[in-house]
């Protein structure tokens, strides 16, 4: 059994408010030829097919095509929610499509469900299991302890019924403890979210999302396949990837990641202007930064002609790296504003002082406010 293993596909997502539909496209027309290519039994989607809960037509648009074309190439697709989705509207019409071979689960509603396919090695366990929070799962086991999300999956997978001789696959969205993480991603405050790896013991392989950037968690088959496309400037050195993944008899498994090309890459670029402006035309999404000492004023302006898709601006040098932090043992209430400021100064200014006639204009505009501007 072959499956392409993606998440978080984050369809409708919006990048520093550029509209990444026609890269979103792009790359899930990609996915959808690679699994052609490798022969895929079906694709598993683990969760975050949206960016928000209600998704605009668009972003549906976008899905309906990326499965359509899936399915007319003979390939099923298994997908749930994650916790970017509401699990209501991946459930919307399930019943229906799933004679389609498109299987969605957006809302775990008491049991673990299990789809069985078979071949040649007999036959295989397909699980699905949506994001899901403690309080979504006590409902259903009132008698039991569950106050963290690892006694919530811990109960889940251990009150369904399982065939621990049979192949097995679960596909999940949940934080496990040890993955890398970046900004992009949310989780819940104090690390409430986390989850031990090993509450997934006893499954062949274990089709996570959540995670934006693809890897291994202690264990080949226990795998993040990451996003498809960057999404925050902190997966700037990501390398974006499926992960195919081959089950043949019982606890041999195989996985490899196929990388994407996107149409634009994120990249962070940095240098001084000159440098800047002589680096070769690209229409990337990038954040530039500047390393001039003196910075020109149209500086952004102008890099603009070489990086037409540039998100973000920023200049770092001596001034701005100079480091500095107030504390209560630095007797504010003991300065006068004029020192304030000058000491503000200093740190703008990579510790140089004040001169004597910005310090004269300074001391003006500071009576002319204590005055009221009489």
């Amino acid at each position: 059994m072959r499956f392409l293993h993606t998440a978080d596909l984050h369809i409708g997502k919006r990048l520093f408010d550029v509209n990444l539909a026609a890269d979103q496209r792009a790359v899930l027309h990609q996915i959808a030829d690679i699994a052609k290519k490798e022969q895929c039994d079906a694709v598993l989607i683990a969760g975050d097919i949206y960016d928000k809960p209600t998704p605009s037509a668009e972003a549906m648009g976008i899905f309906d095509t990326f499965v359509s074309e899936l399915v007319l190439g003979g390939i099923s697709v298994y997908a749930i929610s994650g916790n970017h989705d509401s699990g209501e509207r991946v459930n919307y019409l399930s019943g229906l499509i799933e004679k389609q071979g498109i299987v969605m689960r957006g809302k775990y509603e008491g049991d673990l469900y299990c789809k069985t396919l078979s071949d040649e090695y007999g036959e295989l366990d397909l699980y699905l299991l949506p994001f899901i929070k403690p309080i979504g799962v006590k409902v259903y086991f009132p008698e039991e302890e569950i106050a963290t999300y690892e006694e919530a999956l811990r109960t889940v997978l251990g009150q369904a019924e399982r065939n621990p001789d049979r192949r097995s696959v679960l596909v999940s969205h949940q934080f496990v403890m040890g993955a890398s993480t970046c900004d992009s991603e949310e989780f819940a405050i104090g690390g409430l979210d986390a989850i031990s790896f090993d509450a997934y013991e006893g499954f062949d392989y274990v089709a996570l999302g959540h995670i934006h950037g693809g890897q291994k968690i202690k264990k080949n088959t226990l795998r993040y396949s990451g996003t498809p496309l960057k999404y925050s400037f902190s997966e700037a050195l990501h390398k974006k990837s499926v992960t195919i993944v081959e089950v043949k008899e019982k606890g041999d498994v195989t996985c490899r990641p196929v990388p994407l090309s996107p149409i634009h890459d994120l990249r962070i670029v940095k240098g001084n202007y000159e440098e800047l402006m002589d680096m070769t035309y690209s229409e990337d999404y990038v954040q530039v930064i500047v390393t001039d000492e003196e910075v020109m004023p149209d500086a952004r302006v102008s890099l603009l002609a070489v990086f037409p898709n540039m998100l973000k601006f920023s200049v770092e040098n001596s001034r701005t790296s100079v480091s500095w932090e107030a504390t209560d043992s630095d007797g504010f209430e003991n300065k006068s504003p004029l020192e304030m400021m000058e000491e503000f100064y200093c740190f703008r200014n990579n510790a140089e002082k004040m001169g004597e006639s910005q310090r004269e204009v300074l001391t003006e505009l500071l009576e002319e406010l204590e005055g009221g501007g009489a």
